[in-house]
């Protein structure tokens, strides 16, 4: 390629037809893709933001699909709200606080999406008291009727709550609030249309947070108030966004002092998000918590390879060629091996999918879609734009001037240094010391929460205090752990499958944070003895078919969620602590033991329902798919390391440094008191998938001069001449894109900004230190055995027969670099040059 600075003087039909086809039609093209954004940014405008609670869960999981066949008989132990009204000047036996709780009581029956026959407080009639008297069993609603607010109704009401058995669970045990229990459907049933979670969250603030007075104060807690908050932070969110967005593009500038061209990549980065966003609108995909940090990622991805198209054509434009003929070369040079770098970060993404959560798989098929678009908007368009609009004359000579001295820079020769024994023998011990350091650590990694409340948000949210006064208050948490007892209609009137209901009852009871636990039988026996004068010593499960159909049938009438319409789905409900990693696996392990030993053919023990059963499911999901996915992911980038080195031993080289940090990841995950969970599960998976570029970068210039017949040494300072700042920049630019999330409102995104700064930082300095420590043993003798030739024999030997071949690369000697246009990467940093112009 000669130096062309009159586009006159060079021929358009040159080069292969898809950039015939692009440079060609560049106008035409420009104009289509502007028509696009505007289609684009339309759909992204109509974009709903939202969350779904069986997204959230492993829809295929046996346990899941067991919650899922008996959900009618399960309402009010999945998807809930629980609203507690607090005096905090008195107790509950007051006007003030009766009146609001009978006015939050009314609005939330009359909210869209509230299963009303389930929901129950102290002002619905499901909600009963009993008591045996000289004429025999009676009951009735715990709110006397009529109610006229006089000290008598008042005393009325407080025997009542007390004949129920209701304080602890619907009145606090203090009796200065009182609860009302909200379960929620998945559709609202006035629209047909699933529950807009933003919307009703806002519905709680405003029509029943408001209800708040000086002296009465109102909690909150449940999936749909704490998505609602989630929401709501991903507008604050929209700020880090922007301040991302800045550092990156201040990186991306510091690197090629260029404005024009930097504002010009940051606005394409930033369109290939508005197209993501508009794709996702028309496929039917909702903005969740969790796909909201696609854009970002997608932006930082663009930024850092679209950098290092701009330097391609910073380096020709600099030699003095024609910016129009500069963008055609670039293109030339990088396209395709450019495909190859963003097919490396797509099997990050990819290997997403194994995991058993739609919302994950989501996020998956998103990165892959915003990948996909890079590969036009920067491989393509960028190329295109600055054929018209160009860089900084004074940006390209200074490029060409970093270039010559950038050998001579001491960092660089710091990193060089690491192809000598002694450092490489180092770099090595204190990579294995700090590998098994990471894996004593990192084994002991907790999968699912490890802290209590909302772990999605910060530990001073309104929300995370709402959830801290119910457990305070409250002897039945909103964690709940259901196992279900599921026998053919009309079981639960047997005696022995009442009696192994109790049986498991009393063996979950005894597990180390369980509260206490709620079953069929403990209200059986309760009627029961009721039904003989209160006389404890009937307080049993009567065997007689008799006695013990009427006590089922008054227990469905007082507490309808214990036993079913059909009576074939008696629920075991564990309230739990918390719902901490440790708690959940304790529960689990112990009603799978009682259930491979009870269950038979008149009987089976189903897990699981609750929000803590449905938690921990999606742990037990998580930690089955984390080793398939690192499995996964691994083989696939190894075999893609191994078709781009044709070498073992450079795999190996380009593949360890990764599973360094990946371990070290782990480790620190500990250290930091952070879960392997649905949240964070991503972070290593998107690092890995995105830190094989840094060994492409490197490696593919070593190996090639290697073969040229350099020493190890100066084939490594060739590398870092020529990909050294691009490593850096590809780093700092992806860790810019993300460190911001550290101060995010949402703590998940918090955790993951951490993880993800950590996996690209420490990948990057893990590819510049070890790669030359680890060649130094692996493949110290691969330049020694190439046979000496010319420089111009050289540049012959090197050239391959098919210009576009990721794995075959030229780099230009030094007496022809100056006649040339040479010295710019492509996303793998592999200086392909084509040789042939037509």
């Amino acid at each position: 390629m000669q130096v062309i600075r009159d586009p006159k003087d060079f021929d358009r039909n040159s080069g292969v037809w898809l950039e015939r086809f692009i440079f060609n039609h560049r106008l035409a093209i420009l104009l289509i893709c502007l028509l696009s954004t505007f289609f684009w940014a339309w759909q992204a405008a109509k974009l709903p933001v939202n969350a779904s609670f069986e997204k959230m869960i492993p829809q295929s999981h046996p346990y899941i699909q067991n919650y899922f066949q008996n959900k009618d008989a399960l309402r009010g132990m999945g998807n809930s709200v629980r609203v507690v009204v607090e005096n905090t000047q008195g107790s509950i036996f007051d006007k003030d606080a009766l009146e609001v709780l009978q006015k939050a009581n009314d609005t939330l029956f009359l909210m869209p999406g509230v299963d009303r026959s389930a929901l129950r407080s102290l002002w619905t009639s499901s909600l009963r008291w009993t008591e045996v008297t000289e004429e025999g069993y009676r009951g009735g609603p715990v709110m006397p009727d009529p109610f006229d607010w006089s000290q008598a109704a008042m005393g009325a009401l407080r025997n009542n709550i007390l004949q129920a058995g209701i304080v602890g669970s619907f009145v606090a045990s203090d009796f200065k609030s009182s609860l009302i229990v909200v379960p929620l459907m998945e559709r609202n049933q006035d629209t047909g249309q699933a529950l807009d979670y933003r919307d009703f969250s806002h519905q709680l603030e405003s029509k029943v947070r408001s209800l708040e007075t000086p002296k009465i104060k109102i909690h909150i807690v449940g999936f749909a108030k704490l998505v609602g908050d989630l929401i709501d932070g991903l507008w604050q969110v929209a700020e880090f966004f922007a301040i991302a967005a800045a550092i990156a593009a201040l990186f991306v500038f510091l690197y090629t002092r260029c404005i024009r061209s930097t504002l010009l990549l940051v606005f394409y980065a930033a369109l290939g998000v508005v197209w993501l966003l508009g794709i996702l609108s028309l496929i039917g995909y909702v903005l969740d918590p969790y796909l909201i940090l696609v854009p970002f990622l997608i932006f930082a991805i663009g930024l850092s390879h679209g950098a290092q198209k701009m330097n391609g054509i910073m380096q020709d434009v600099g030699r003095g060629t024609h910016k129009y003929v500069a963008a055609r070369y670039t293109f030339r040079r990088l396209f395709r091996a450019g495909i190859t770098a963003l097919l490396a970060n797509v099997v990050g993404f990819a290997v997403l999918i194994i995991i058993d959560i739609p919302v994950i798989k989501e996020m998956a098929v998103s990165m892959s879609i915003g990948v996909g678009i890079l590969i036009f908007t920067i491989l393509v368009l960028v190329p295109v734009s600055l054929s018209y609009v160009g860089v900084s004359a004074k940006a390209a000579q200074r490029s060409i001037a970093q270039e010559k001295g950038q050998a001579a820079g001491r960092l660089w020769e710091f990193f060089a240094s690491f192809t000598q024994r002694g450092r490489a023998s180092i770099a090595v011990a204190v990579a294995a010391a700090v590998t098994v350091g990471g894996v004593l650590v990192g084994s002991h990694v907790k999968i699912g929460d490890l802290d209590a409340g909302a772990p999605e948000l910060r530990s001073d949210s309104r929300y995370n205090r709402d959830i801290a006064y119910l457990t305070g208050h409250y002897a039945l948490s909103s964690d709940l752990f259901v196992v279900m007892m599921k026998t053919a209609e009309g079981g639960c009137l047997e005696y022995p499958s009442l009696v192994e209901a109790d049986r498991l009852s009393n063996q979950l009871r005894q597990v180390p944070g369980v509260q206490m636990t709620v079953s069929a039988p403990d209200s059986v026996r309760m009627v029961f003895a009721g039904q003989n004068e209160g006389n404890p010593k009937w307080m049993s499960v009567p065997r007689n078919a008799s006695n013990l159909n009427s006590a089922i049938e008054q227990v469905q009438v007082d507490k309808p969620e214990l036993v079913d319409r059909t009576c074939s789905v008696t629920p075991i409900v564990a309230y739990l602590e918390d719902h901490k990693a440790d708690t959940l696996s304790h529960v689990v392990k112990a009603a799978e033991t009682f259930a491979a030993a009870h269950n038979d053919e008149n009987r089976h023990f189903l897990l699981a329902a609750g929000s803590a059963g449905i938690e921990a499911v999606t742990n037990i999901v998580v930690e089955s798919a984390n080793g398939k996915m690192l499995l996964a992911l691994y083989g696939a980038v190894t075999l893609l390391c191994f078709v781009a080195f044709r070498n073992w031993r450079a795999t190996f080289i380009a593949v360890l440094p990764l599973f360094i940090s990946t371990v070290l990841c782990e480790a620190l995950m500990v250290l930091l008191g952070i879960g392997m969970k649905v949240a964070t599960l991503p972070a290593i998976t998107l690092g890995v998938g995105i830190g094989v570029d840094y060994a492409l970068y490197l490696l593919s210039v070593q190996l090639q001069q290697q073969k040229a017949g350099r020493s190890l040494g100066e084939a490594y300072r060739y590398a870092l001449r020529f990909t050294g700042r691009v490593v850096a920049l590809v780093g700092m630019t992806l860790a810019a894109g993300v460190v911001t999330w550290v101060w995010s409102p949402i703590k998940f995104q918090a955790d993951m900004g951490i993880l993800l700064t950590f996996m690209f930082i420490g990948n990057m300095i893990g590819a510049l230190i070890l790669i030359p420590a680890l060649s130094y043993f692996l493949l110290r003798g691969l330049g020694d055995s190439a046979q000496a030739e010319t420089p111009v024999q050289k540049e012959a030997s090197v050239v391959p027969k098919d210009a576009m071949r990721v794995a075959t690369l030229s780099v230009p000697s030094a007496e022809l670099r100056a006649a040339e246009p040479a010295g710019d990467l492509d996303a793998v940093g592999i200086n392909v040059k084509l040789r042939r112009d037509r």
